[in-house]
């Protein structure tokens, strides 16, 4: 009888297919695959290499939060209209009158416009996230590239937690607001147009029943 229950440390270095079938079963059973999560998503469970400022040693990030993607729609339709836009009006005589030089100068600044209009929407969705760790939630508001707000709230400071998603394009894309109230000193905390509001729901009255354990068992930090 083949012997399937080899041991893996030993075989560092051998190649899959040198392994018996037995074997390669187990190999592929033992071995653990990476999953690759984008920190671009909106949704995270358990995001990896994710730090911030007033992160404890301990605490560890359940979920990651930003706005839904769809919500950049609206200004990327903008930006789209923005660049056909001079090609649109190149056909009336709006700038005739200026040198070709000028002219050109003065398409190179709407493009410039343009950039700019799209790289501060980016970073404004990118970098306004809501983090939920095992310990507290946190609102990171990314106002502009020198300025942010950032509240935080224990998990045992929750007092209610609910969430609102109504109309097509929420239904349709499920994503709605979650809107948390606390006895800290930030008393409400909106998490705005973000994915699977009902899971996040879920997460955060699992973490305070998690939390009430522990204080029942004296297992508080």
């Amino acid at each position: 009888m083949p012997d399937v229950f080899i041991n893996l440390d030993e075989n560092k270095g051998i190649k899959p297919s040198e392994l018996k079938k037995e074997e390669k079963e187990l190999f592929a059973k033992t071995t653990v695959k990476p999953v690759a999560k984008s920190l671009i998503s909106a949704y995270i469970r358990h995001p990896q290499n994710v730090d911030f400022e007033i992160k404890e040693k301990e605490e560890k990030v359940e979920l990651l939060l930003r706005q839904h993607p769809i919500v950049n729609l609206k200004w990327g339709l903008i930006a789209i209209l923005m660049v056909f836009a001079p090609i649109v009006l190149s056909g009336f005589p709006i700038l005739s009158f200026l040198p070709t030089n000028f002219r050109l100068v003065a398409f190179l600044g709407w493009y410039l416009i343009i950039m700019a209009f799209v790289l501060e929407n980016f970073l404004s969705w990118y970098f306004n996230i809501y983090i939920i760790t095992d310990e507290r939630i946190i609102d990171i508001d990314f106002l502009n590239l020198i300025y942010k707000e950032v509240s935080d709230a224990n998990i045992d400071k929750i007092q209610d937690i609910t969430y609102k998603m109504g109309g097509v394009f929420r239904t349709m894309f499920n994503y709605g607001d979650v809107f948390i109230q606390t006895a800290g000193e930030v008393p409400n905390f909106d998490f705005e147009a973000v994915p699977k509001p009902d899971k996040v729901v879920q997460i955060l009255e699992d973490l305070r029943i998690e939390e009430q354990k522990e204080a029942l068992e004296g297992r508080v930090r």
